[in-house]
């Protein structure tokens, strides 16, 4: 539907634009050159009109001085010349405003008799291949929508069948095993007697005083130890955040281990720069020691190297547990039964009197695991395909891989590159059999294919 009805229509609209744009330049066009053909004829009329004017006062003066007695001849005569120059002039001005009349009258019928139903046909050509297309997409639109109907019907029903197969006893039952508090009901509270005082003797009161009191101290200890139980509809008390926030519900925790990434890389740079500084720091010292004593770099040095590996353990620790999350790293047969969840949950999070505790030490840790009844749904939608391998690499050095996420490889041995290094020294390969995991650039030989970044080796 994209690239048939979508885009089609993008680029059609686009040309129907350009060309409409090119019909409308004409017509101002020509309505400009029939302007000026009106401007032409509109200027030779006041030329003809002047002349006619300027030729009838100068036979005016001839007349006048041709009835006049007392004027000369000379006079009279230049008078006559004068007369015939005007009316020639006249003359021709009548020609030429003859001949832009006749010419403005055959611009102005072209104009509205030729040119412009011309462009106004073609507009209308125009508009009606617009239409042919639109239906032509609609058909298409129709198409593809029919053709996905039969995998939205079975969609659908698969929604019916999942729906009808629910069981609100099983699942309200698994909500309530995962998520009991173990709380225990609050005891009765004891009958405080405020009129003992009164009957007392005086040493009687000293025993009973103390007596009281005491018993109050308890009555107050055991309310207050009940109301400590009671969070659950009132402001929960909140336990210690863990390191990995698996605390948090996926999505959050994805957030915050990318946050938590983006500043230890952000760490890393700043502690490289330091690095790199000290070390020119260092060789200008060895060049002019007059300058300083390279040795006292040397601890500062020393604290940069090791933040340096620190952060880029955090790094790739963090990384794990990212990729955990995403579901990139994890298989399908780390999950368990729900009956086995609810057990551990039920265990970790009560304490042996059945009260419930929120410390992080007595739960019991485990991977990101689901629920027994969403496995086969959640199959279909977290099998992701692998990524493809954008390179090779051949063991420099032997690397054992003990820690969780890494790979273990021998010298010589060639693995695909499924990632490069990120900057945190760890890239990540795989061997043929699809085992993954993380492996340190500098015991690699890495050669990346053409259509990647280039061909790049880390030694």
């Amino acid at each position: 539907m994209a690239h048939r009805v979508y885009g089609e229509l993008m680029r059609y609209a686009h040309d129907l634009k350009t060309e409409r744009k090119m019909h409308l330049q004409e017509g101002r066009k020509a309505q400009q050159y029939l302007d000026m053909c009106w401007k032409q004829m509109d200027n030779s009329k006041k030329k003809f009109e002047r002349e006619c004017r300027e030729a009838e006062k100068a036979q005016q003066s001839y007349e006048r001085l041709d009835n006049d007695t007392n004027a000369t001849k000379a006079d009279v005569e230049k008078a006559k010349q004068q007369l015939n120059l005007r009316t020639h002039m006249a003359d021709e001005n009548k020609n030429e405003y003859a001949a832009q009349l006749q010419n403005f009258n055959g611009e102005q019928h072209k104009h509205f008799y030729v040119v412009i139903p011309q462009i106004y046909k073609q507009l209308q050509e125009m508009d009606e291949r617009r239409t042919i297309k639109l239906s032509e997409c609609y058909r298409g639109f129709a198409d593809s929508e029919r053709k996905v109907i039969p995998i939205i019907s079975k969609c659908l029903e698969g929604m019916i069948l999942a729906a009808k197969s629910v069981d609100e006893r099983r699942d309200s039952q698994m909500v309530v095993d995962s998520f009991k508090s173990g709380f225990e009901p609050p005891g009765d509270f004891p009958f405080e007697d405020y009129s003992q005082h009164i009957y007392r003797t005086i040493s009687d009161g000293t025993i009973s005083a103390s007596k009281q009191e005491s018993g109050k101290m308890d009555a107050k200890t055991t309310v207050g130890k009940a109301k400590g139980k009671l969070w659950l509809f009132g402001k929960k008390p909140k336990g210690p955040a863990l390191e990995d926030f698996s605390h948090l519900p996926p999505e959050q925790r994805r957030k915050k281990l990318q946050q938590r990434i983006d500043e230890l890389n952000r760490e890393l740079q700043k502690e490289s720069d330091q690095k790199e500084a000290l070390n020119k720091m260092k060789d200008v010292y060895e060049k002019n020691p007059q300058m300083g004593d390279p040795g006292s770099l040397q601890p500062k040095l020393a604290e940069t190297m090791n933040n340096i590996d620190r952060l880029r353990m955090e790094i790739h620790k963090n990384e794990a547990w990212l990729s955990e999350v995403e579901g990139k790293t994890g298989g399908r047969g780390d999950r368990r039964h729900s009956s086995d969840i609810n057990h551990l949950v039920t265990q970790g999070r009560e304490s042996p009197e059945g009260s419930y505790t929120d410390d992080a030490n007595q739960e019991v840790r485990g991977p990101p695991q689901q629920h027994g009844h969403h496995n086969e749904f959640d199959d279909e939608f977290e099998d992701d395909d692998p990524l493809p391998a954008i390179g090779h690499c051949k063991a420099i050095y032997p690397f054992d891989g003990h820690n969780e996420g890494t790979l273990a490889m021998k010298e010589g041995e060639v693995l695909y590159i499924i990632e490069e290094d990120k900057g945190d020294g760890w890239t990540r390969a795989r061997r043929q059999n699809g085992e993954e995991g993380y492996v340190p650039t500098s015991y690699i030989d890495v050669t990346l294919e053409k259509n990647s970044k280039g061909a790049v080796t880390y030694i």
